[in-house]
């Protein structure tokens, strides 16, 4: 993240002067107007579905829809206060909503403001790694918020991910779909976020797959039965912050899908269905998850208390069987003259045979009884 803010420090000053790099993320904000700020991604009217050539900022843009129909899409990456005080004064965002889109860190919700929406999404990024360590980062997290009105809608982008742009070029190729509106908009971000969401979960099923294997699987040669308890716990974190993106947005989908609102067009409603159900298999497999992980746990847990009940039979085993020898010699090691077969010709490898017999015997019934 803060690699981020550094290159937005250092484009955003060329951006100012009117000179930002060729296919810059940024490049938008000098096209919509060049006196706009940069957090300014994208800025566009859209009348009967169909995007209008002409560029024009924000206040603009909304002057325009208001004198001729329509609505304006305005698309921010991770505005400062100042940057984004204009278009809230413009479009008479709410104070409360404004302070949360520009400081993030939200809990996905839907709240109403007046003639506002104010939708958070939490975007879900799978970080690809080799091998899962106790360190390893599995997923990464970002925000969308939506402003949602009559005839704008305002998105508001954190991360470095979850880009929006695809999106918007993949709707205005579907007019039809555009022409319902700013809910039409809202609903394709809501079901972007959603299919991530799936693919997400997917990849660390795949990784949770690898960490059970490892844990029940036999051992091999020199190696240690169970698997690595750090690198369980470490997937366990992750799939909880997984789980604080997906649970709190089934409420806000649910009102979406469910609840007739004037902001939302009928049948845009009806797509709004498809993704709550989607949701809802996601938090179901997010939650299998968090189970299986704690099994997994749990019994990893096990294996290596019975893995160390193991090694004590076994080091228990040998020190009784070298107590037999040990016993012996110190009888015979004491200084006494009159001792039985102490001068006996034969009496040291009768010693050393009685000593072995036993030893054998012991090792025997330690071996049968699954000892050693």
């Amino acid at each position: 993240m803060s690699m981020i803010r550094d290159l937005r420090a250092a484009v955003r000053p060329a951006l100012r002067r009117g000179h930002a790099a060729p296919g810059s993320p940024y490049t938008y904000s000098a096209a919509c107007d060049p006196a706009a700020n940069s957090a300014v991604v994208d800025c566009a009217v859209y009348r009967d579905g169909r995007r209008l050539d002409e560029h024009a900022g924000p206040a603009e843009a909304m002057r325009r829809v208001r004198a001729e129909g329509g609505f304006v899409w305005i698309g921010l990456h991770e505005p400062t206060e100042q940057e984004f005080a204009g278009i809230a004064r413009e479009f008479g965002l709410h104070p409360l909503a404004v302070e949360d889109a520009v400081h993030a860190h939200q809990r996905p919700k839907l709240e109403r403001y007046d003639d506002t929406l104010f939708t958070v999404f939490k975007t879900i990024h799978y970080v690809e790694h080799a091998e899962l360590t106790a360190t390893s980062e599995v997923v990464e997290t970002g925000e969308v918020m939506c402003f949602t009105g009559p005839d704008f809608i305002i998105t508001v982008r954190h991360g470095g991910h979850g880009s929006l742009r695809a999106l918007r070029h993949r709707l205005q190729d579907e007019p039809e779909l555009l022409a319902k509106g700013p809910s039409a908009v809202l609903h394709a971000i809501a079901d972007q976020v959603v299919d991530g969401y799936i693919a997400v979960a997917d990849a660390v099923q795949d990784d949770i797959d690898e960490v059970e294997i490892d844990v029940f699987s036999v051992p091999g040669k020199g190696t240690s039965r169970g698997g690595d308890a750090g690198r369980i716990y470490q997937l366990k974190r992750e799939v909880l912050e997984f789980k604080r993106a997906v649970t709190p947005l089934m409420r806000p989908m649910q009102l979406l899908s469910e609840r007739p609102m004037r902001l939302v067009d009928p049948d845009i409603q009806k797509y709004f269905r498809d993704v709550a159900d989607h949701l809802a298999r996601v938090h179901e497999q997010v939650v299998s998850f968090d189970d299986l992980l704690n099994s997994i746990l749990q019994a990893n847990l096990a294996q290596a208390s019975v893995a160390q009940n193991e090694d004590m039979r076994k080091i228990t085993s040998w020190a009784a069987i070298c107590a037999v020898p040990t016993m012996i010699a110190g009888v015979y090691g004491m200084n006494f003259d009159h001792m039985p077969e102490l001068h006996w010709k034969y009496g040291y490898p009768l010693v050393m045979l009685v000593t072995v017999a036993i030893c054998v015997t012991i090792h025997r019934g330690f071996k049968r009884n699954g000892w050693l």
